[in-house]
């Protein structure tokens, strides 16, 4: 019979069968959809753009069509949206997944020996993350993934079944879902109206907007979160490349090298790579004939935190590129009018070694900004699978000089003492640092290290780990160089942030040991949860709980939502063999509040003391607080964070736009606040004609007259940076911002922590400890001015009591007031002036704030700086 069929036609049966193999091929890529067939036009088509659905549908697809693409979910966005990371390579590799994942992880950990680090390097896989869509109004990367995962998964050339074969490429193919669909919508709406190509009015993340590429050591945000458990404790990427918009004008990317200067922690061969994978990437552009490609402006790399950074300090490669055109609407660059220069100050004629090829101008698609994407991302992961043993490799190298490094000591470990001033922050801390890969143990039993004896359960962060780089970031204070614009000029500003100790913002005591001790340990392989709290004593009469812990405050809006009674006691007090501190939580005992105070011991690992009999103090009763939160119709971040903050803590939220102050009933909040934000934006808002009508405009005086009237009558005004100078003008308060309008050259903090005192024996800061961190970026000092008969100020001391009764609660230090980054003229213009006041005003009281007490979500340690007097609000 065999013989029979052999002969097919007159041709071989070797020929026949490669013929039907190829055929076969054909057909089965022919079944693979391309992202047209589900999105129904080409991915980059002007005036179009995709929804989340619609990727789902298509990723959902890939998935079901191709061996080569491995579909997961690693979580849900803020809104409930699943996030999508799809697996691409070779049918092969796939099947073998988890045995290149544990080869990854221990060359990143590094905790082998180098033969053996050789050996598997040449067995693994590199592997290489690459993402879109984190910040939506940056519409082109977050559609550009759906190509670039069909073309991985079904081109047949050398190349690509090179890379296929050498790279386990892991896409996101959109970071931000929610983003999304609110800038898609948005866009959609105003398709073919003068507002086209605006930005929505509202920020294009729930809670952070942009911020969202500035919280990857925090893990605030879930989207942060699912992702770091990837890149830190799953997958351990080689390379991490994110995809952003858009580059300088009259460019059309930006990628690496980046501008100085280095942060210090950051292994050389990092840097080295990052330059060596720009090199490559700019190659690739420069022979496929796509000019307008530039290097070394405006982004650094010494801060950490974005998307891009903080894999420096896990020896990963991280990529940024900034690729123009970020709207689908077309647009023409006159070519006459192309400027001599772009960004920095980079010459346009060819001459600079970073911009070699400019851009000319003409005709610019949305198509373009995708063909760039791709570029770039194929430039990645060639150079991936050309030398994948060479990035295997040196991330093992860099791990094992790290681990060297902190076996030599200086520091030794890092200590988190058991006895904190609040216990559950130094959990939070260590779960945000165990969230970011690194290893933590915990003593078994007491120990001395640094000549201080340590109990049981004290926390230890070894320095000798791959991850040290990261450690001593987040552990050590920043020392940002000096840098000026010229010599005698101005500072050049640091990209983001100049200093962000993690410990100091959160208000944790940390021990840096510099010499090696010896403890016994156990390894902390999961998240920490808070011991159970206890509750002590006769509670005849009610429960204490300590002011300090940020977790008292959940605890109280819970008791204060279930109806229960709890007062504040207005200084300290004993009873029997305890003493507590001003603002002690008090709850009253009453037919079910033992059982709740249980539930609150136990979630929060709270500590309460039960009260015989009522305490011999002045209590005052708080009530269940309603906020309202002002929102300009001009997207500001610190609103975001700010709603965030409340949220977290169970604070009864209401947003409050421009027409909302003046129509509603103000007298229905117990406080509002007004996050950071210039006065002319929370004034003036958006100008007419620069958006559709409904959003443009702001507080305007209206709404400041209603806000001065509900302040007047009882309410409390809460005022955070830059907002408290729009309050100081329209309420005409006796106070100046004394380093308003002073020349760079003179004063200059850049994102820096500077060191603040704080009175918390008053009540708007009880529980709130002495000295405190304040998150300073070019924020402000407040003094009292006396206000003379003919309304006049005056800024000399005071010698009188001013028109106001004004409470100065936070002072800045008076030495020593740089904890972390770069300051200029801080001792001359910041010494012992006002961080914090609570100014009376008619019936009610305004709290300015010269600095975020929220910032990002990361100055634990001021928190409670809001809550006091959102708390203090509710007293009748």
């Amino acid at each position: 019979m065999s013989d029979k069929i052999l002969p097919i036609v007159g041709k071989p049966f070797s020929l026949v069968f490669i013929i039907m193999v190829v055929c076969s091929i054909q057909i089965t890529a022919q079944h693979i959809p391309q992202p047209s067939d589900v999105f129904g036009f080409e991915v980059g088509a002007d005036y179009k753009l995709a929804d989340y659905d619609q990727m789902l549908e298509y990723y959902d697809q890939l998935d079901k069509a191709s061996d080569r693409v491995k579909k997961i979910t690693i979580g849900e966005s803020v809104l409930g949206r699943p996030m999508l990371l799809l697996f691409i390579s070779s049918r092969e590799n796939l099947e073998n997944m988890e045995k290149y994942r544990e080869i990854s992880k221990k060359l990143s950990r590094a905790r082998i020996d180098n033969k053996e680090a050789l050996q598997i390097a040449e067995d693994g896989k590199a592997i290489v993350w690459i993402d879109g869509g984190m910040h939506a109004t940056e519409l082109a990367h977050g559609q550009m993934t759906s190509e670039l995962a069909y073309r991985i998964a079904t081109e047949e050339s050398p190349e690509m079944q090179n890379i296929r074969e050498n790279v386990i490429t892991l896409l996101m193919p959109v970071m931000n879902p929610d983003g999304l669909d609110i800038v898609g919508s948005w866009y959609n709406s105003n398709l073919g109206t003068p507002f086209e190509t605006t930005g929505p009015p509202w920020l294009y993340h729930h809670y952070v907007g942009h911020d969202n590429n500035r919280d990857w050591f925090m893990n605030n945000m879930p989207e942060t979160y699912h992702v770091n458990e990837m890149l830190y404790n799953e997958w351990y990427p080689q390379i991490v490349y994110n995809h952003h918009q858009t580059a300088p004008s009259w460019a059309r990317i930006f990628l690496p090298p980046f501008s100085d200067p280095v942060n210090p922690n950051i292994h050389p061969g990092i840097t080295t790579g990052v330059n060596q994978v720009g090199a490559a990437m700019a190659q690739r552009f420069a022979l496929e004939g796509k000019p307008g490609v530039v290097s070394d402006n405006s982004y650094t790399m010494f801060w950490n935190g974005g998307g891009r950074t903080t894999p420096y300090y896990h020896n990963q490669i991280g990529l940024l590129t900034e690729t123009a055109h970020a709207t689908p609407t077309p647009r023409f660059y006159d070519p006459e009018t192309m400027p001599e220069t772009i960004g920095s100050g980079i010459p346009t004629d060819g001459t600079d070694i970073f911009y070699p090829d400019p851009w000319k101008g003409g005709a610019s698609h949305f198509r373009d900004a995708v063909d760039y994407m791709l570029t770039g991302s194929m430039a990645v992961l060639d150079l991936a699978a050309e030398r994948k043993s060479q990035f295997l490799h040196n991330i093992y190298k860099m791990g094992r000089d790290a681990i060297e490094a902190g076996e030599s000591g200086d520091p030794f470990a890092y200590i988190i003492p058991k006895d904190q001033w609040d216990n559950g922050e130094a959990i939070e801390l260590i779960n945000i640092l165990k969230q970011g890969g690194v290893e933590i143990h915990q003593a078994e039993r007491s120990f001395t290290a640094g000549e201080k004896q340590y109990p049981a359960g004290s926390f230890v962060i070894k320095a000798a780990q791959a991850y040290r780089p990261f450690v001593m970031d987040m552990m050590e204070p920043q020392n940002y160089p000096t840098r000026l614009q010229y010599p005698g000029g101005p500072p050049d500003p640091p990209y983001d942030l100049a200093g962000w100790t993690l410990p100091m913002q959160m208000g944790v005591e940390v021990d840096r040991i510099n010499e090696s001790f010896e403890f016994r340990e156990r390894a902390v392989n999961d998240f920490v949860e808070p011991e159970a709290g206890e509750i002590d004593g006769n509670a005849g009469y009610g429960f204490v709980l300590s002011p300090k812990p940020n977790a008292g405050v959940k605890a109280m809006n819970r008791l204060l939502g279930a109806g229960e009674k709890v007062y504040r006691a207005q200084s300290g007090f004993g009873s029997r063999d305890n003493q507590f501190e001003a603002g002690s939580i008090i709850i009253e005992n009453q037919n079910n509040t033992e059982e709740a105070i249980k539930n609150m011991a136990r979630m929060y690992g709270l500590e309460f003391t039960g009260i015989s009999s009522e305490p011999n103090v002045d209590l005052y009763e708080v009530k269940r607080p309603k906020v309202g939160l002002y929102k300009s119709w001009v997207a500001n971040m610190d609103e975001g964070w700010t709603r965030w903050v409340l949220e977290k803590y169970e604070f009864d939220v209401d947003t409050l736009h421009d027409s909302d102050l003046v129509e509603r009933d103000l007298s229905q909040y117990h406080s509002i606040i007004i996050p950071d934000q210039s006065p002319s934006r929370i004034l003036n808002g958006h100008l007419e004609g620069t958006m559709p009508e409904e959003y443009t405009g702001g507080m305007g005086l209206e709404g400041a007259l209603r806000l001065q009237k509900y302040v007047k009558n009882g309410g409390t005004l809460l005022a955070f940076d830059s907002a408290s100078d729009f309050v100081i003008n329209q309420f005409g308060l006796p106070v100046k911002n004394v380093v308003a309008n002073l020349s760079s050259t003179t004063f200059f903090i850049p994102g820096s922590l500077i060191r603040a005192h704080v009175s918390n024996d008053k009540p708007i800061a009880n529980g709130v400890q002495s000295e405190v961190a304040t998150s300073f970026s070019q924020s402000r000092a407040f003094e009292i001015i006396r206000i003379d008969r003919e309304g006049e100020g005056g800024t000399e001391d005071i010698k009188e009591a001013p028109a106001l009764p004004i409470d100065i609660v936070v002072r800045y230090a008076e030495d020593d007031l740089l904890m972390s980054g770069w300051a200029l003229g801080e001792k001359e213009y910041l010494s012992g002036k006002a961080a914090l006041m609570d100014v009376k005003y008619g019936e009610g009281n305004v709290v300015l704030y010269g600095f975020r007490p929220q910032f990002r979500g990361q100055p634990h340690g001021t928190y409670k700086l809001i809550f006091n007097p959102i708390f203090l609000s509710t007293v009748d």
